[in-house]
């Protein structure tokens, strides 16, 4: 069912819940609650229209999240308006409230309430009806409906009993009647009322006519809390007798024997956990036609109507109303004689229980039983779930043993595993509301995370082993790099020797250089006088050649210098091919000292490109060396690292 269907009853769910399943436990209804997720938490919805609106779950709950809806703010608010409203006073008000009684009346009579009924006066003529319908139709072994939680349980879960219900309208319907009928009353009516679910029966479509708010007694002080009520008296306006009795357990049973005797057996049954499972027996009972009691008289709360689901919690704490109570039966039973009409009361004790009945028939012979009749249909609402789909709820719920599905221990509020199992086929519960299955899950939540820790222990031997690996090559790494700075630094230091030392060998070259353009220019110089010494040569061997002639001129006289003459000669040839001989050589040499000048600047050339290089290594040394100190605060990082995952 959709969320938005659910808690649109009178009884709803609010934002306390907590999901604790204790309504579950309480609620005589399977079907009336939903528990559901609604952001993420456990929220425990109502069914409206299964609800019965019994109460358990409101007087059950700890944490205050369930509520109810009543007519008291549309009753204030139509009295304001001037409506003209008269008020139905339920017996159980002045039980509760003695003192406050007559004052909270008065105020409301202030307000514009015209006419104040009791409907102790209703109860009377409810069990003025109760005895004449069994008497004329033989009806015995009814059950009683004053209490609308116990009529809709049986109209929606037990139909098969529809026809045991007794047709005599509760004491409010036969107020209401009595005031629309016979006191020809046309204004609303209001009932003050101590139950919740009146206003389910106020609702019935043969019932609407007649009243129209259900003021319960909680929401009523609660909205007149602030006043001051001193000022004001009230009292009802028709008298009754043992119908004041009505809302106390057994109460109807106190009537029917007052009239009959206690030889009939009048079978009491009220709380509700007993009522419903009382009916769901009585259903057998009578399917079985077994003997069966006078009647039934069944009520679901267990202190009756004095402490009905609409009555302030507090007030169940005190036994004042019990004291009240029998006040109120006291003044009722007091009554000896109406000396105006000359008649014994119907409730005086001291009478037979004919005349009592007699005077009691005779006190109501104007009333017509059809008026105060109603009638009932079979409203079923009970879901069931077939036992396939139980099964599936099981399975869901992992109970897959004969003693898994019959643990019953109740945490899921209700009170079998099996009607659990049939709740989450049908929706109305979720498998996590088990806690067995919850205590399952978490044990396999536990294997699980065993097996995962067992897995972390293997794999955090093989993320150490894998660590200790990494840290060995991190340290390769690191020793890698120290030794490559370690050479690199070397390097370097090798670089700026080998630097310095072509720098050394560049000015050797260039001195060389120069020491060949000497040698040159002295070949040079040699060259030019080679070239003198050629004239010289030539001159020479023109004088000595003059000589010898002037020689053989001179005859014997001549002859010593002739010789001389041509020794010169001799030797000015001789100084001749030599000379020659030299330039001869010198043509040879000075090609060789060009080449050599020209090897000489290659190789000049080439040591400044080595200079440069040599330079161009020892910076990329410097930077090398600077990375390295990188790489190794990085690698030392990373190990860091490493040893923080895995410790």
């Amino acid at each position: 069912m959709e969320i938005g269907k659910l808690n649109t009853g009178l009884i709803y769910t609010n934002e306390e819940c907590i999901g604790c399943n204790h309504c579950i436990s309480v609620c005589p209804v399977f079907e009336s609650n939903y528990s559901l997720t609604k952001d993420g938490k456990d929220v425990i919805y109502v069914d409206g229209e299964a609800c019965i609106q019994c109460g358990a779950c409101i007087d059950a709950c700890h944490h205050h999240a369930r509520d109810y809806r009543d007519d008291t703010e549309q009753f204030f608010s139509d009295l304001e308006k001037g409506e003209s409203i008269s008020l139905l006073v339920a017996p159980a008000f002045i039980a509760n409230y003695p003192k406050e009684y007559g004052r909270v009346l008065g105020y409301l009579k202030s307000l514009g309430a015209k006419h104040i009924i009791s409907v102790s006066f209703g109860a009377d003529i409810t069990t003025w009806g109760y005895l004449n319908y069994i008497a004329g139709h033989n009806f015995t072994g009814g059950i009683s409906q004053p209490c609308p939680a116990i009529v809709d349980y049986i109209e929606k879960y037990v139909p098969e009993l529809v026809s045991k219900l007794v047709p005599v309208h509760s004491p409010m319907m036969c107020a209401a009647v009595y005031a629309r009928k016979y006191m020809k009353i046309t204004d609303k009516l209001a009932f003050i009322s101590p139950c919740i679910a009146k206003k389910s029966e106020i609702s019935r479509p043969d019932n609407r006519q007649y009243v129209s708010y259900n003021v319960t007694f909680h929401q009523l002080m609660e909205k007149i809390k602030d006043v001051n009520l001193s000022a004001y008296e009230a009292v009802d306006e028709l008298e009754y007798g043992l119908g004041c009795v009505y809302p106390q357990p057994g109460g109807l049973k106190e009537n029917v024997e007052h009239f009959l005797g206690k030889d009939v057996l009048v079978r009491q049954i009220e709380g509700e956990i007993h009522a419903y499972r009382f009916l769901k027996e009585y259903a057998k009972r009578v399917r079985n036609k077994q003997q069966l009691p006078f009647m039934v008289d069944a009520l679901n709360c267990s202190n009756g109507c004095l402490h009905g689901t609409g009555v302030e919690p507090e007030m169940s704490k005190s036994d004042d109303v019990l004291f009240e109570i029998n006040n109120q039966r006291n003044k009722a039973k007091s009554v000896k004689q109406d000396k105006k009409k000359d008649k014994v009361s119907p409730w005086g004790k001291w009478i037979s229980y004919e005349k009592r009945l007699a005077n009691f028939n005779a006190q109501f012979a104007q009333l017509h039983l059809e008026d105060f009749l109603c009638r009932y249909e079979e409203n079923r609402k009970t879901i069931s779930a077939g036992e396939q789909q139980v099964q599936a709820g099981f399975e869901d719920m992992k109970k897959d043993s004969p003693e898994s599905q019959k643990i019953d221990c109740g945490a899921c509020g209700y009170e079998s595993c099996r009607q659990m199992a049939e709740a989450v086929a049908l929706g109305l519960n979720r498998k996590e509301n088990c806690i067995h299955y919850e205590k399952r899950t978490l044990l396999e939540e536990q294997a699980r995370m065993k097996e995962i820790t067992e897995q972390l222990k293997e794999a955090q031997k093989s993320k150490q082993s894998l660590y200790e690996e990494i840290m060995n090559d991190f340290q390769q790494i690191k020793n890698s790099m120290g030794e490559l700075a370690d050479g690199n630094q070397v390097s370097a230091e090798d670089a700026t020797k080998i630097a310095q030392a072509v720098g050394e060998m560049s000015g050797f070259t260039e001195m060389l250089r120069e020491s060949m353009k000497q040698v040159s220019d002295a070949v040079q110089g040699y060259d030019d006088m080679n070239e003198d010494i050629i004239k010289i040569s030539n001159q020479t061997s023109m004088l000595a050649l003059n000589a010898g002639i002037e020689a053989a001129r001179s005859g014997e006289a001549g002859k010593g210098f002739a010789v001389i003459a041509n020794r010169v000669r001799d030797l000015a040839s001789q100084t001749k091919e030599a000379v020659a001989a030299g330039k001869e050589q010198n043509k040879i040499l000075m090609p060789a000292i060009q080449k050599l000048d020209d090897k000489t600047n290659e190789f000049l050339n080439h040591i400044e490109s080595i200079n440069e290089g040599t330079s161009a290594l020892a910076a990329s040394s410097e930077e090398i060396a600077a990375q390295t100190e990188v790489v190794d605060e990085i690698v030392s990082h990373m190990a860091e690292k490493m040893r923080e995952v895995v410790e």
